[in-house]
């Protein structure tokens, strides 16, 4: 069973953002509800102040419905709201409008002007400060605000209040509903700054995988190009020869065939390159690619003296998965990878605060387990090697592999030294 915390950290930046606005908005409803709402049925008596219950519970089920419709509307998952702002609109000027005449002719008393005036300023600030989120043009949501204080004031003033009371009640109206629609303002501009900045992460990471795609691409057409385009000419030279019943075509097609075994040699060499990692490559790869996903990443050490190719290929693997794992999995803002020898064993340690209990392989991750870290567990075991990942803390993942050295290639009192900087 998913726990609360386990669901907020599962969701992305951008979708946190969302849920907080959502939330923060849904919470001016609420407040709404329970601090004029109720508190006005008692003051207003049980008939009067059931019917004010009653209608501020709507006026506050709309706002809810507003926000949501509002958000949707803004991330362009539907259309813009504007018979729901409509709605929202017609029933603050109904209520408000209610509200003063309760004030100015009601049962009388302060405690029932109190709680009619609190009706009355609660619904046009927290009203035109939600209609504001589904408004594009921050001009017209100010001016929204400024429009309901201004008749705010005209309504007071019919009702018979005192011109300076009016004024004052209209400038309370526009401050209060300025600001909740400035914030209103301010939070749709940032839940759309904080997408747009995640989808640029994200086309940073595809560009560095094209990238890379390109590079391949290209020295497997410097490999292939002219050895092709010698086997087509020597081809077609060698079947003219032998139309011709020349013996020169023999020597013609043997000189295709070795073209055609030195391509197959390249190829493989070239794939072979692709395949087997290379342990520095890799590491300023993942930075690099880490960086370009906008992750923190410093990664400290320096692959020791003498250190076999197999075994550099393998730390290289793990570098490669661990990479991969970060940006696929979890929400990591900071990445921290360690090289070191310890006791003739060299020790490779990628560690990030993004875990979500999803990382391929990963103990008490959701779902079956991935094949990454099982393929990387098979690797390392031919060079008697381990490997261990799991959350080593609260939000923290790591993954840690260790592999014996020969005692030729272990570097003398490289593990007492501290370690280079690389990149980081």
């Amino acid at each position: 069973m998913r726990g609360p915390g386990r669901w907020w950290r599962g969701k992305t930046t951008p979708a946190k953002v969302e849920t907080y606005t959502r939330a923060s908005f849904h919470l001016f409803a609420v407040m709404e509800f329970c601090s004029v709402g109720i508190t006005s049925a008692v003051p207003l008596g049980p008939r009067l102040g059931g019917a004010v219950l009653l209608m501020v519970g709507v006026h506050a089920a709309v706002c809810f419905a507003t926000v949501s419709r509002a958000v949707d509307w803004t991330r362009g998952r539907r259309p813009q709201p504007v018979g729901l702002l409509w709605t929202l609109a017609a029933v603050t000027a109904v209520l408000s409008v209610a509200a003063l005449g309760i004030a100015e002719h009601g049962p009388g008393g302060d405690s029932a002007d109190t709680a009619a005036g609190g009706v009355f300023g609660v619904v046009l600030i927290f009203g035109p400060g939600i209609i504001a989120l589904g408004v594009r043009d921050r001009r017209r949501a100010f001016g929204i605000a400024g429009g309901f204080a201004l008749g705010a004031g005209i309504v007071a003033l019919a009702f018979g209040a005192p011109a300076q009371a009016a004024l004052v009640t209209a400038v309370i109206v526009l401050a209060g509903g300025g600001f909740i629609a400035f914030t209103a303002v301010f939070s749709v501009w940032l839940l759309n700054a904080v997408y747009e900045l995640d989808e640029a992460r994200e086309t940073r990471t595809r560009l560095a995988v094209a990238e890379e795609r390109l590079r391949f691409g290209r020295d497997l057409h410097d490999v292939m190009g002219r050895n092709l385009a010698v086997i087509a000419l020597k081809s077609e030279l060698a079947a003219q020869l032998a139309q011709r019943g020349r013996p020169e075509a023999v020597a013609q097609m043997v000189e295709v065939q070795r073209l055609a075994q030195e391509s197959q040699r390249e190829v493989r060499e070239v794939v072979r390159g692709y395949r087997e990692a290379d342990l520095a490559a890799e590491l300023a790869g993942a930075q690099g690619v880490l960086a370009a996903a906008g992750i923190d990443c410093t990664v400290s050490g320096r692959t020791p003296a003498g250190l076999p190719a197999g075994v550099q290929s393998a730390l290289g693997w793990v570098v490669r998965e661990a990479a991969t794992n970060v940006l696929r999995h979890g929400d990591a803002r900071r990445c921290v990878v360690q090289l070191q020898v310890r006791e003739g064993r060299v020790v490779l340690s990628v560690e990030n605060d993004g875990v979500t209990g999803t990382e391929s392989g990963a103990p008490g991750a959701s779902g079956p387990p991935g094949t990454g870290l099982a393929g990387l567990r098979e690797r390392l075991a031919k060079l008697d090697g381990t490997l261990e990942a799991g959350p080593v803390g609260k939000g923290l993942f790591r993954l840690q592999a260790q592999i014996a050295l020969p005692s030729a290639a272990a570097p003398a009192g490289s593990a007492a030294r501290a370690v280079d900087e690389v990149g980081g």
